[in-house]
């Protein structure tokens, strides 16, 4: 009589003796590791943590808020404190807008008149299919993302004003504290070429329109036109050095 032998599992998912050898052979895929649970690791107890730059480095700013009491004790940590609440509060205000803003008449009193009085606002009256406004368009778009705390609104001109002439499309509201400061018609209001510098110096000609959150009042104003003048110079030096490669190259 043959001595037959049985394996079993007895416990689930552990291996018997035949699936040992099958996997000798190469029968059986290899076997997989046992489980075993990462090691317990208590939570970091917040009061813990060493009070250092680091650490308000990691807070929001209402967190910052809340924390006049615990850094009474550290003139460094008081200090540093107010600065990061500073900035974060100086970043929000640079970060107000950023693009051009698409808005219906109806949305006009709220978004334009209504605007705080510290927002410039600049408003393009447009219709699709005519190429000023198109060209337009993309300077405003360039300056929007240039100088995010001033407000770039577009509406299509008879949203805003019944009726009103496509002959003189397109055409730039310059709003602020409510009323209307500026308006320029038509592209040629902005020079021969319409080109995102020209359109600045137009709008900043007497009023500090554009601003980058930098700076405030007549020193934006300054500022935008020293960037202007700039990047005017070296879009010409550019220019000058490409026609020189291309004349080089010839």
């Amino acid at each position: 009589m043959a001595d037959y032998h049985f394996v079993y599992k007895d416990v689930e998912g552990s291996s018997t003796q035949w699936d040992d050898i099958q996997r000798k052979l190469g029968n059986l895929p290899p076997k997989p590791p046992a489980f075993k649970p990462d090691p317990f690791a208590p939570a970091e107890d917040e009061d813990s943590k060493p009070k250092d730059k680091n650490w308000i480095d990691h807070k929001t700013e209402e967190q910052l808020e809340d924390l006049e009491d615990d850094v009474d004790d550290d003139r460094f940590l008081q200090e540093y404190r107010r600065k990061r609440l500073a900035e974060m509060k100086q970043l929000v205000k640079i970060a107000k807008f950023g693009s051009i803003i698409p808005i219906s008449g109806s949305d006009f009193v709220r978004e334009v008149s209504q605007a705080p009085s510290d927002v410039w606002v600049v408003v393009i009256l447009y219709k699709d299919g005519y190429p000023e406004c198109g060209v337009l368009m993309q300077c405003l778009e360039e300056l929007a993302t240039m100088y995010p705390a001033t407000k770039f609104v577009k509406i299509i001109s008879t949203d805003c004003i019944p009726n009103y002439p496509d002959r003189n499309l397109p055409t730039v509201l310059v709003y602020n504290n409510g009323a209307v400061k500026a308006n320029y018609v038509g592209l040629h209001t902005f020079g021969r070429r319409c080109t995102p510098e020209g359109v600045a110096l137009v709008l900043c000609q007497s009023d500090p329109v554009l601003n980058d959150g930098q700076s405030e009042g007549e020193a934006s104003r300054e500022a935008v036109i020293e960037g202007v003048r700039r990047r005017f110079i070296e879009k010409v030096v550019t220019q000058h050095e490409n026609d020189d490669d291309g004349s080089s190259s010839d």
